[in-house]
């Protein structure tokens, strides 16, 4: 089973190479994979008593370990997925096949997409676990957004994709919220265990309820059964494959795998049957007033969807083998038309059956293919078709699941049957009639004739039914292997004559009233209502859509009006309120019990804090309120220093002090003093509300550490970090390996807040390097090249200097950088190598090299930065990325968790013996995203605003008189 989708991973990553090189003929070298993986389904068949199974763990505290498993249910499902999926592969390589050679610029990436749905749906029935389940459902969805999309430029395939998402999506959420639901009751999410002990209760059926929901809205059921008929705007394949034979075949059969453990569970049956009948009529009403052919086959899929469902769902063997017959039956007509659909599209450039004419004089074979095709759909005997539906209405009007509905049951069945009937005719009318016309229409006289590898496919299929009808007991002995597992049935068996009897007389009734009506269509447009009690889904999804667009614009428009001070209100209102109020209403059960201070100097920084503090919100200058809000972050470092934590102090005077480098350059931008009349407003309501804030603050924490009764888990860490992280410094192995998934987040965060700056400043090209002397000729910022200061003298202590104005420079400030500047790097880099058991670490080296190239900035300006680090920013923070997330994958590589490490040693010549944990790379990954961070600050709000102050005319001097 993993070979199978190993394979079909391999494939996707290969397609769209192949079709680069290739074109459309690489579709047949790709549908061998899922003709090779149908070979394992052979080979390896389920029996009752050998089910193939593989376990595999995963996220095991997270009940995600990979459990697959290969029941008849998953074989079956995997034949119609692997199957159909390798014809449609090889109908592909004709149906891209446009004149003139030219390939689509999507192809590619459309093969890949195709491929990779095969393995999906393969997954997704295979699955035991419901999480991974789960997981290869969404794959499906967002796989057949894609499809759906394929031909973005038309806005009908953008709207048919999106729709499709958004309803598919919802349902799989509603299924997910269920999954969890079911799993807490019964303690396991494997599906195996869950439908063998199914749990019960009132938040049993409420799990059950969401999961239909994302059952039905995968299978196109009512109500959400409009986006399927608006998805036929993808490519014919995608029809033949996804929305006919395996994407809406998901929810069915996730109903079949469950209606052995739930059928009699109280909201199953009204919801399955309920629903399944009416969208088998209302599709089908729909069906037989379509011209376009694809939408005459998509309503007749949701009609029948709707079928299976009932089968299916409904409980009973008898009914479950009718209903897995139809499925199969379903899945060959429905892929077969479709491809003929894709085939008259390709020749006569339509699918309007008012455009067809003389089709069927044109194209005999084509006109065989879809004969057969759709005999098996409408239910003509000997195609397997008429086998499963005579399989359907037998079972029905015997089965003691129904009860007392069966009847109501029986006849929503047969009605829906007429329907079908219907527009089966119409399809094949519309497409192939000569319609009283001697010659063929324009479209079809101009049409080219399809090549055999063209026809194949649809006629493998159409041949299938042909045969399985002869030859039911073929199906009939796989399909058992499944319906058994259903508790109630009579052993009913398929087979082509069963003899006289109520469901011959039913068939024959269908098929008479179906042509009869058909005979009659010009009439029926008298019998339409002018009114559609249930209204147009279509519509409704616009109005929903709509609406919602309202809403969000109305509830932005309150919530976010722009004001920053009443956004941070709403925030810190929010923190003070909730925790407050649910401290004080479900009680503290111990009460607080610490000490304000532990040493006199703890006193005497905090008095400074609380000083530089107030001093800060009573400043007008703004450059000393961000000294004075500093004085407080560095008392803070002072703080963790006297509580023995070197680490955290180095971090925040390292913090702190570029922080403050950082608001000096966004100041520049800004008045040097703020209005007095915007200081003085609402300074009550803000003060009480900071003083709220502080209290809260306090309040929650002091609770929270005498909430504690036993033994914190920092006491175990030290003896972790060194023993199983091997590392003597707890914090920075805490950061790489322990919580290395918390870095990793915060990693991210520090490269979307280097992208949001950079993007705000630049506006246009996001990423680059900063400017260099070399590329300095004709900027507006550059002095006299060479000039003498007396403050400098003429000698150049760094490259960018040369350009800088001479009234701009600082010999001391020169001379000093290029002295430190190394001594500093080699501080950086002494942290980034000794913080695995000393303080520092990645974090603090990149801090500090950060440090460094903003004191090469403040002393030789923005072309002493280029000269310094000629990089660009977006490679250092790729760079530093793809270090940090390549060490979680290289450690699965080798069998173990994601982010995991390992101890490295090795002797040296000289240097002796060497010892590294591979955590190292991760903390290296670290640095340079700090580093590249850093370096994108400086480009932005240092070297594009020194630049747009250099453009920005000085405003003019007051003339006196």
């Amino acid at each position: 089973m993993l070979a199978v989708l190993l394979a079909h991973a391999v494939a996707t990553a290969l397609a769209p190479l192949l079709v680069a090189r290739w074109g459309r003929l690489a579709f047949y070298p790709l549908a061998l994979v899922p003709l090779g993986s149908l070979g394992w389904v052979g080979l390896n068949w389920p029996s009752h008593d050998r089910v193939p199974t593989l376990h595999l763990p995963w996220v095991p505290e997270l009940s995600m370990d990979i459990t697959l498993r290969f029941d008849s249910l998953a074989a079956i499902m995997s034949v119609l997925v692997l199957a159909i999926g390798a014809l449609v592969l090889f109908y592909c390589a004709e149906y891209f096949h446009h004149h003139g050679g030219k390939v689509e610029k999507r192809l590619p990436s459309f093969a890949a997409e195709l491929v990779a749905f095969s393995g999906a749906m393969f997954g997704l029935v295979i699955s035991d676990n419901m999480l991974v389940l789960y997981v290869f459902w969404e794959t499906t969805t967002v796989l057949s957004f894609l499809l759906v999309g394929h031909y973005a430029e038309r806005a009908t395939s953008r709207r048919a994709a999106t729709q499709a998402l958004l309803v598919t999506t919802f349902g799989g959420l509603a299924m997910l919220v269920g999954i969890i639901v079911l799993g807490n009751l019964a303690g396991t999410y494997l599906l195996s265990e869950l439908i063998a002990a199914p749990p019960t209760g009132v938040a049993a059926s409420i799990g059950i309820a969401l999961i239909l929901i994302g059952a039905l809205s995968k299978s196109a059921i009512v109500p959400m059964h409009f986006w399927l008929p608006g998805a036929m705007a993808a490519p014919t394949p995608v029809s033949a494959y996804l929305h006919a034979a395996a994407m809406v075949k998901a929810g069915v059969y996730l109903v079949a795998r469950m209606t052995p453990g739930f059928a009699d569970t109280p909201l199953w049956r009204p919801m399955v049957i309920g629903l399944g009948l009416l969208t088998m009529l209302l599709a089908g009403w729909r069906a037989v007033r379509e011209y376009d052919l694809k939408l005459i086959l998509a309503f007749g899929t949701v009609s029948q969807l709707g079928l299976i469902t009932v089968m299916v769902g409904a409980g009973g063997s008898d009914m479950m083998l009718a209903g897995l017959a139809m499925l199969c039956a379903h899945a060959m007509f429905k892929a077969s038309l479709f491809m003929v659909v894709g085939v008259i599209d390709h020749a006569t450039g339509t699918r309007d059956i008012r455009r067809l004419a003389g089709l069927g004089r044109q194209n005999r074979p084509l006109l065989i293919i879809a004969c057969g095709a759709t005999a098996s759909m409408a239910a003509l005997p000997p195609f397997f078709g008429f086998v499963a539906k005579e399989a359907d209405l037998e079972t029905v009007l015997h089965s003691a699941a129904l009860g007392t509905a069966a009847p109501y049951v029986l006849t929503g069945i047969v009605l829906g049957s007429v329907f079908t009937t219907m527009y089966s005719l119409r399809f094949l009318w519309g497409a192939f009639a000569g319609k009283g016309s001697p010659k063929p229409s324009v479209r079809v006289a101009e049409m080219h004739r399809p090549p055999i590898t063209f026809l194949a496919p649809p006629a493998v299929l159409s041949a299938a039914g042909l045969l399985f009808g002869l030859w039911p007991a073929g199906l009939d002995a796989v399909l058992d292997e499944y319906a058994d597992t259903v508790p109630g049935g009579s052993g009913y068996h398929l087979a082509l004559w069963h003899g006289f009897g109520l469901p011959l007389l039913l068939s024959v009734v269908v098929l008479a009233v179906g042509i009869a009506l058909f005979v009659g269509r010009r009439r029926l447009p008298r019998t339409r209502w002018a009114y559609q009690p249930l209204g147009n889904a279509d519509r409704i999804y616009d109005a929903v859509i709509r609406g919602l667009d309202v809403v969000s614009v109305r509830l932005t428009a309150q919530t976010q009006r722009g004001s920053l001070p009443q956004t941070q209100s709403v925030i810190l209102l929010t923190l003070v309120f909730l925790p407050v109020v649910t401290l004080v209403l479900g009680g503290a059960r111990n009460h607080p019990d610490f000490a304000l201070w532990d040493s006199p100097l703890q006193v005497v920084v905090g008095l400074l804090m609380l000083a530089a503090a107030l001093g800060a919100a009573v400043m007008r200058n703004r450059l000393a309120a961000v000294l004075l809000v500093g004085v407080t972050g560095y008392g803070c470092g002072a703080i963790f220093a006297f509580h023995g934590a070197p680490d955290l102090a180095l971090t925040q005077f390292l913090v702190e002090t570029l922080v403050l480098v950082i608001f000096v350059l966004v100041l520049r931008t800004l008045p040097a003093e703020a209005d007095a009349t915007k200081i003085n407003k609402n300074r009550l309501p803000r003060a009480l509300l900071a003083l709220a804030v502080g209290a809260a603050v306090t309040s929650l924490a002091v609770y929270a550490m005498a909430a504690r009764t036993g033994a914190g888990i920092a006491e175990l860490l030290p003896d972790a970090a060194y023993y199983r992280g091997h590392g003597a410094n707890t914090v920075n192995v805490l950061l790489v390996d322990i919580r290395a998934w918390d870095t990793m987040g915060e990693v991210m965060v520090l490269l979307v807040a280097a992208t949001g700056v950079a993007s705000l400043v630049f506006r246009h090209r996001r990423f680059g390097s900063a400017p260099r002397v070399s590329t300095a000729v004709g900027q507006p910022d550059i002095g006299p090249v060479g000039a003498y200061s007396p403050a400098v003298g003429d000698v150049t202590w760094l490259r960018g200097s040369e350009l800088r104005d001479p009234r701009h420079r600082s010999l001391v400030l020169e001379v000093a950088t290029r002295v430190i500047f190394p001594l500093i790097m080699v501080l950086s880099a002494y942290f980034f190598f000794a913080g695995h058991n000393t303080p520092g670490g990645g974090f603090a080296g990149g801090l500090t090299a950060g440090l460094a190239l903003v004191l090469r900035y403040l002393a030789g300006g923005r072309y002493e930065l280029g000269e310094t680090l000629p990089l660009d920013a977006g490679k250092i923070l790729g760079t530093g990325l793809a270090l940090s997330a390549g060490t979680a994958v290289a450690s699965l590589l080798v069998g173990a968790p994601a982010l995991s490490s390992a101890l490295v040693q090795f002797e040296l010549p000289v240097l002796g013996s060497v010892k590294f944990v591979t955590a190292l790379f991760f903390d290296l990954g670290v640095y340079l995203i700090v580093v590249g961070l850093v370096l994108d600050v400086l480009r932005s709000l240092g070297a594009r605003v020194d630049l747009d102050l250099a453009e920005t005319p000085a405003p003019a001097k007051a003339v006196a008189r």
